[in-house]
């Protein structure tokens, strides 16, 4: 009987695991992700397949269907600035619209208190998705804001992210509750093994005040990103505050990602108030989600075609830096082709494994002729960058995970004005830079080689 049994275990592994490499090497994926995932189920098919199923997916259509754009994306798109925005229309995501107000918010407390004015001012509803609200002063008062408007009756409904909020503000959470507002976790960790659903992180920030108005950005809730007054020792970081047509694609992305959460069926049944009547601004902007919930990875392959079309500047600031091959070998082209192309970066960031693995990418970038920017200070969680005539801010650092797995959004930018701005503050920053790579001894460099094979997780 113990044969029978073993004999059936062995034939269930085989059959799973045949399966497994069958969905792996259809999957867009990295060489490094393919061969890492395929070499672990040769060696430990019984550890690796289970975790397969629960960590593997990239894509899945029936756990997360597509977002749904509403009448501007049935718009004709203007005559395209930029080469990327036909990428765009390819993936169904709306046009870039002209005439909104967008405001950039380059400090930790003009973000805080440009947010708190967002909330108070809202009169219907408040719809709040985040990667993290963190359990420190800045986050309960946030969270003491949306509870005091849900209690003059204004709808609150907050999403987080389980797996960044594993030790949330509960007690304010649950005044937020008492009080009417609703919150829902996004990807909890109790859930079937084979939903795929573990490793796809909603890593998304926005706040959208009446259907109308949008505070969104880098920043999640918490000390190191924003408060009430200046602090040297807080993160450099952008978010922006938008109002205008473009913020109907904010309304549908978490509309969408309400959904998902399963956080019922109120989207449909509440009334979306009129807009009000706002002063028509200069800034053409476009926003672009990316993730699970989009077909194919609009962002990650916009920004391919953009550096490899671009002919003056690719100025990036990020966090951690570990992009895919094909962003890899895009920047260091154009670096080669003499574009001015800097990449600003913490000289020590909150995640020592990535800044380890980064090592390989910089030195093959700075040996193409770009710039690498070590922001002295302290901590940049800052996700932008400027190619040309266009310019992006949002939730997406520039490696493998948010190119590629999680739930992102950025907010595409052509108007002059804005991009001027923009400039201004990078090139504000890079006199807090030391540049270059410093050199590493064959050890350090083997090193970093090995964890450069990891760069799919980190």
């Amino acid at each position: 009987m113990n044969w029978v049994l073993a004999h059936f275990a062995a034939v269930t592994i085989t059959f799973f695991a045949l399966a497994a490499v069958a969905v792996i090497l259809q999957q867009r994926r990295t060489p490094q992700s393919t061969a890492a995932w395929l070499l672990f189920i040769i060696l430990l098919p019984y550890v690796a397949t289970p975790l397969f199923l629960a960590l593997g997916f990239r894509k899945r259509g029936k756990r997360f269907t597509p977002i749904r754009f509403g009448q501007a994306s049935t718009l004709a798109p203007e005559t395209p600035a930029t080469g990327i925005e036909s990428i765009f229309a390819h993936h169904g995501i709306p046009a870039a619209s002209k005439g909104n107000q967008l405001e950039l918010l380059t400090s930790g407390a003009q973000a805080h208190n440009a947010l708190s004015s967002l909330c108070r001012s809202a009169e219907h509803s408040l719809d709040v998705l985040f990667y993290l609200i963190a359990d420190d002063p800045v986050g309960r008062g946030f969270l003491h804001e949306l509870t005091e408007r849900a209690r003059a009756g204004v709808r609150v409904r907050v999403i987080m992210d389980r797996l960044a909020n594993l030790k949330p503000p509960r007690a304010a959470l649950g005044a937020l509750r008492d009080a009417g507002g609703r919150v829902v976790y996004f990807s909890p960790l109790l859930q079937r093994p084979d939903s795929g659903h573990l490793n796809l992180r909603n890593h998304r920030k926005m706040v959208i005040a009446d259907s109308t108005a949008v505070f969104a950005g880098g920043m999640n809730i918490g000390h190191e990103y924003m408060g009430p007054f200046p602090d040297p020792t807080r993160w450099s970081d952008l978010a922006y505050l938008l109002t205008g047509p473009a913020t109907a694609s904010f309304n549908d992305v978490f509309r969408s990602d309400w959904t998902t959460a399963k956080g019922g069926d109120d989207l449909t049944t509440t009334p979306v108030p009129p807009a009000p009547s706002l002063a028509a601004g200069s800034a053409r902007v476009q926003l672009v989600p990316s993730g699970p919930d989009t077909a194919g990875d609009p962002l990650h392959d916009a920004l391919v075609s953009a550096i490899h079309r671009a002919k003056q500047r690719v100025w990036i600031v990020t966090p951690y830096f570990l992009p895919t091959d094909a962003l890899n070998t895009a920047l260091m082209i154009a670096a080669k082709r003499g574009v001015d192309l800097r990449i600003m970066l913490p000289e020590k960031s909150n995640q020592p494994l990535a800044d380890f693995a980064r090592g390989a990418y910089l030195r093959e970038m700075q040996n193409s002729g770009c710039r690498i920017l070590f922001y002295q200070p302290g901590m940049i969680h800052a996700k932008a960058g400027l190619i040309d005539g266009f310019a992006y801010v949002g939730s997406a650092n520039f490696d493998i995970r948010s190119m590629l797995l999680n739930f992102e959004s950025a907010l595409f930018i052509h108007d002059d004005a804005t991009l001027t701005a923009l400039a201004g503050w990078y090139q504000d920053r890079a006199k807090d830079c030391v540049v270059g790579v410093p050199p590493a001894g064959p050890l350090r460099r083997m090193s970093q080689g090995i964890f450069r094979l990891g760069a799919p997780v980190l």
